[in-house]
């Protein structure tokens, strides 16, 4: 049988971390490289990597708390290692069918979308004021955003 809580956790997470991860690494890699290929491998690297890392973390959290099953364990960790690598990897399509530039605004409005969506959805299952917890995320998202971006730009003009 299949535990919804298991289920939430890992999506929402992976989910969450794949929009927020990976438009930092878009949005720092472009401004710092300007190149399409580097921006790919970073969201591949990002898709794989971070995927299997957030997804044993889930497990391990999950195991510490000594409240779950193993089954319930392994669900949150396959739903988190999904989510994030299917979110990640959603945004390779911007950069294959746009130019770079373009490929980031699009990323960005995107990300920006499907995070807005996703706590409109949190809001409404726990009865909160949704444009609180909505301008709650995206603030922090767009603080990675800008954040990465003018790392990109300093790393770009120092090395």
């Amino acid at each position: 049988m299949i535990n919804k809580h298991s289920l939430e956790v890992g999506f929402s997470f992976g989910i969450t971390s794949g929009i927020i991860t990976t438009l930092g690494l878009i949005v720092g890699l472009s401004s710092g490289t300007q190149s399409k290929v580097t921006v790919i491998g970073g969201i591949l690297t990002i898709a794989i990597a971070d995927s299997f890392s957030d997804a044993l973390g889930i497990h391990i959290s999950e195991e510490s708390e000594g409240k779950h099953t193993d089954k319930e364990i392994w669900q949150s960790t396959i739903s988190t290692f999904l989510a994030k690598f299917i979110f990640a990897s959603l945004f390779i399509l911007p950069i294959l069918f746009f130019d770079l530039q373009t490929a980031v605004i699009v990323s960005v409005i995107l990300g920006l979308s499907l995070l807005s969506t996703l706590s409109f959805i949190l809001s409404q299952k726990q009865d909160s004021k949704a444009w609180n917890v909505v301008l709650e995320h995206l603030v922090v998202a767009i603080i990675v955003i800008l954040l990465t971006h003018y790392a990109g730009v300093w790393i770009s003009q120092v090395f």
